[in-house]
């Protein structure tokens, strides 16, 4: 009996004092086991008599009873605290703001958003998107376009010449993203509506210029395509960007190699309080550069001009960025500063739509 009440008290003391289940299933192991101490007393009531058995049964199978129910209660008690532990750690305030998720902290850069603007505008319009290399032969870049040897833009100083190849070519980084427009003529038949966004480059670097910006162009081939078709694209666009009623445009006479005749245009503004505002003013402001396809451009890329004539233009993405959403200067585009993109930047979900709002 003294044994008994012994081994009684030092199992129930194992088990109030296990600090985890792991010590706690180690003494359920050496107490209820195959070979534990209460089983291995169970096995000795098969070899008392029936006197002994009947005296000493109940408290064997007591102390089992007592032991199996300890080590219940602790378990129950240690998944308590751990539970409590827990939440303890995970413990949330109510309280506090709720922290915004990656997909609402992040931000789109303004020449993306701009990007997708534009293509949301002249996709409605029919236009398709085409893209070409950065890195261009002189071919794409110059010659096709009807510039002539000797042309400015061909000198070191205008443009990023390549090391020549093992042909003695050397090849350019693109100073605009005209070579796309050949590359689309070469290689569809028209009738052809593109644009041609990209990146660009070009000796420069100021407040308003850098070595590397982006361009858009636009190119209508057709057998009817005319100037005043073209002037109705730019003003729809003018209108869909700025996010206004009307605008006022004025073409004037330029020079391009690549088109004749050729245009400047310009967009009336008012200009006040830093600020510039579309559609409204007596003052002008130039956006972009157009004209009719040159019939040599036309040649060079397999078009018979007096069968197929078309109208192109070209702009700044980075100067629109700048008109449309105050930005006054143009380097700040390329230093990665987050504290910049944070202010300026637009929300990655807020997909530009003609539906939803541009800038919605």
């Amino acid at each position: 009996m003294n044994d008994l009440a012994t081994l009684e008290s030092d199992l129930l003391g194992q088990v109030d004092a296990a600090p985890d289940e792991a010590a706690l299933e180690s003494v359920r192991v050496s107490a209820l086991g195959k070979k534990g101490a209460v089983s291995e007393l169970l096995k000795t009531l098969g070899a008392m008599s029936p006197e002994e058995r009947k005296a000493k049964g109940p408290l064997i199978n007591g102390l089992r009873d007592k032991v199996h129910g300890a080590i219940a209660n602790r378990k129950e008690a240690l998944a308590e605290a751990a539970l409590e532990r827990r939440l303890q750690a995970e413990r949330i305030d109510v309280t506090l703001p709720v922290r915004e998720g990656p997909e609402t902290r992040g931000r789109i850069h303004p020449i993306s958003q701009v990007m997708d603007e534009l293509t949301a505008i002249f996709a409605d319009m029919g236009f398709s998107v085409a893209e070409g290399p950065d890195i261009e032969t002189d071919f794409y870049n110059f010659t096709a376009l009807n510039f002539p040897p000797g042309h400015p833009a061909r000198e070191m100083h205008d443009t990023f010449f390549l090391k020549p190849d093992q042909k003695g070519e050397r090849k350019v980084l693109r100073t605009h993203t005209s070579p796309v427009q050949i590359r689309t003529m070469l290689s569809k038949a028209p009738p052809i509506r593109v644009i041609c966004p990209g990146r660009t480059y070009r000796h420069d670097s100021d407040q308003t210029h850098t070595p590397m910006f982006h361009q858009v162009e636009g190119l209508v081939i057709d057998r009817h395509a005319n100037i005043a078709h073209m002037k109705w694209i730019l003003e729809e666009f003018c209108k869909a960007f700025f996010e206004v009623e009307s605008v006022k445009m004025r073409f004037r006479p330029s020079f391009f190699p690549f088109t004749e005749p050729s245009a400047e245009v310009d967009i009336q503004c008012l200009r006040k309080g830093g600020e510039i505002r579309f559609g409204e003013g007596d003052d002008w402001l130039e956006i972009l550069g157009c004209g009719m396809v040159h019939p040599n451009v036309l040649e060079n890329c397999k078009l018979d001009p007096d069968v197929y004539q078309g109208f192109a233009w070209g702009m700044g993405i980075d100067r629109i960025a700048m008109l449309k959403y105050g930005m006054p200067d143009l380097r700040p585009f390329f230093e990665a500063d987050v504290r910049w993109l944070e202010h300026y930047g637009f929300r990655p979900l807020d997909l530009p739509s003609l539906v939803g709002g541009l800038t919605s």
